[in-house]
């Protein structure tokens, strides 16, 4: 037995063995389906939906050395649960270590996810360690709201909440409000080409600034991941003022995400926002999406919630962050 997996106290009968690559996805992917209903998951989530085993092996090649920073649950040769660990820099210059686990239901309740817990953490202050970068270290956890044995747990194991997410959905695109008629003087509002990348980019970026616990969001990821079929922005001159950064959901086509809605703060109020948010929603409809989601903060200070409803948007899950100290 490996460092990483020594001390791990589980009942009679399970183990903790490491993440072995393509041979697992599928076992994973069903121990996600074998949670579903009891965790009220939203299939059809943007932000933790019900990832097909090509989704998590997507997800997991992303990942640093994930045959040490994901674990699975085993009983009599079966995966039953597994855990993952991911990091990142926030903006504040937090070094955030985030841990997610997944148990199937049958099997909670007997001590596997507080075992699953102490891995994570244990792991988590190791890696801290080789990265050099307690100082500023945090160890994060998500689940949703719906989740009431990790919420359980979380909390017993010391976690607090610093925030969450709420999905929305529109239900269908085909009915979507028709576009105010009027716009501040001298607006214009229209696609985003590549020599428009880094205004939308410090635009969104901008619009973070007085938000906490978000993620560092370099130009050039931001260029990575680019992909402008329906991107919209709004320029008052040669000033851009907004953006709707829209998406397809690659594994699902029907779907349609609104990755980013962001008005320049001086510029708010205006209209600007819901006419670039229509502009988003056709243009995903005219790429052959029937449906689209998009998901906010609770504390958001602007209102948005507002303007999501009032074309449609319903809310669906909250989704929470926890954090605890590294010490």
């Amino acid at each position: 037995m490996s460092d990483d997996m020594a001390g791990q106290d589980l009942p009679a009968g399970f183990e903790f063995r490491p993440y072995r690559g393509d041979e697992d996805h599928g076992a994973m992917a069903a121990v996600r389906l074998g949670c579903a209903e009891r965790d009220r998951v939203d299939v059809h989530s943007v932000v933790e939906g019900l990832p097909t085993a090509a989704e998590i092996a997507e997800a997991s090649a992303k990942s640093e050395e994930p045959a040490k920073n994901q674990i699975l649950v085993m009983l009599d040769g079966s995966v039953v649960g597994y855990s993952t660990i991911r990091w990142w820099q926030e903006r504040d210059d937090a070094w955030l270590y985030l841990h997610r686990g997944y148990l199937l239901p049958e099997h909670r309740g007997q001590g596997i996810g507080s075992a699953m817990l102490s891995w994570a953490e244990g792991r988590i202050r190791r890696i801290v360690e080789q990265h050099g970068t307690a100082r500023t270290a945090v160890i994060g956890a998500n689940a949703m709201a719906s989740e009431k044995d990790a919420t359980a747990l979380l909390l017993a194991a010391g976690y607090r909440r610093v925030f969450s997410l709420v999905e929305l959905e529109l239900g269908d695109l085909r009915q979507l409000p028709e576009p105010d008629s009027e716009l501040p003087a001298g607006t214009r509002t229209g696609p985003i080409g590549t020599s428009h990348y880094r205004a939308a980019w410090r635009t969104v970026v901008d619009s973070y600034g007085d938000t906490g616990f978000t993620q560092r969001w370099p130009f050039q990821d931001f260029v990575d991941n680019a992909d402008s079929t329906c991107w919209r922005a709004a320029w008052i001159g040669q000033d851009m003022v907004g953006v709707a950064l829209c998406s397809i959901r690659r594994h699902d086509r029907t779907v349609g995400e609104v990755e980013e809605l962001s008005v320049r703060t001086d510029r708010q109020r205006l209209g600007i926002g819901r006419a670039l948010l229509l502009d988003g929603l056709r243009s995903l409809r005219e790429q052959g999406a029937t449906t689209a989601r998009l998901f906010t903060g609770t504390a958001n200070p602007h209102r948005s919630y507002d303007l999501y409803e009032s074309v449609g948007f319903r809310r669906q899950n909250e989704y929470v962050r926890y954090r605890k100290p590294l010490a």
